[in-house]
């Protein structure tokens, strides 16, 4: 375990210690798809030496796509050898982290409370909650104890943080988890640094959302099913880009980035 690095006395320290002309450092989790995947690119692509997580090597492989400035390391967020190697492997190569974008979750079983096994709901929480804990936990511990001090860390939480869809408690459970991690996170690194803030993403176009028929017709609250509206996985990675490039003087604590016109806001 890092020993946390004594902190500099003042605010304005701690900022002008962290803002330098250095290529900045961000693990990504669940990298192999999705956001994780275009957020990836998009980093690498802005400058930013990038570790690609993610369960499948062959995927994170094509995500980096030979870049010289990112680090593939297959890595399953609940196991937390795992998560230590891949934290780890990323102070080997670059010596610090500075962004953690921790992405990396699953949608878990449909049903409601009644109907779902104790196996899928457990299974859908380790993923989505411990697994973030987990990676969480090593990057605070790596942005307390490098020199200059701090970072930042994101998290992927889901419009379902906030209003949830039918037959999704698992999910849902597991998002407004998140939130409540992400606070927590946020007031117990002020004294070292470290900034936490959450995106909430409702209907950007990925794998997930053919899961839950968004394209097909998505499950609505009054049982009828309905095409919604999606946008480009791109224009989500460019939100989480925003919050990765704030500058140590600032946080985006909560954003909330949607399709327009999805059924979220009203009554749809």
């Amino acid at each position: 375990m890092l020993p946390p690095r004594a902190k500099p006395d003042k605010l304005e320290d701690r900022v002008s210690e962290t803002t330098t002309t250095r290529p900045r450092v961000a693990v990504v989790t669940g990298a192999g798809s999705g956001i994780g995947r275009a957020v990836a690119r998009l980093l690498l692509a802005e400058g930013y030496r990038v570790a690609l997580a993610g369960r499948r090597e062959a995927q994170l492989l094509e995500t980096a796509d030979g870049h010289r400035e990112a680090l593939v390391v297959p890595c399953d967020v609940t196991a937390p050898d795992d998560v230590a190697r891949l934290f780890e492997a990323a102070r080997q190569r670059w010596g610090r982290v500075d962004v953690l974008f921790n992405n990396a979750g699953i949608f878990g079983p449909s049903g409601g409370v009644d109907e779902i096994s104790v196996a899928d709901w457990n299974a859908t929480l380790s993923v989505n909650v411990t697994g973030s804990m987990l990676c969480a936990a090593e990057a605070v511990r790596t942005m307390k104890a490098q020199e200059p001090q701090g970072g930042r860390i994101i998290n992927n939480g889901s419009i379902s943080a906030h209003s949830p869809r039918p037959l999704s408690v698992a999910y849902t459970v597991s998002k407004h988890a998140m939130s409540g991690l992400t606070k927590s996170i946020e007031l117990d690194g002020r004294p070292y640094g470290i900034t936490c803030g959450q995106i909430d993403i409702g209907n950007t176009r990925t794998e997930i959302m053919d899961t839950i028929g968004v394209g097909s017709g998505a499950l609505q609250a009054d049982g009828s099913r309905r095409v919604e509206p999606m946008f480009p996985v791109e224009d989500a990675a460019r939100a989480v880009l925003m919050m990765a490039n704030m500058p140590a003087s600032a946080n985006v604590g909560s954003v909330v980035v949607t399709a327009a016109g999805m059924p979220f806001v009203g009554r749809g």
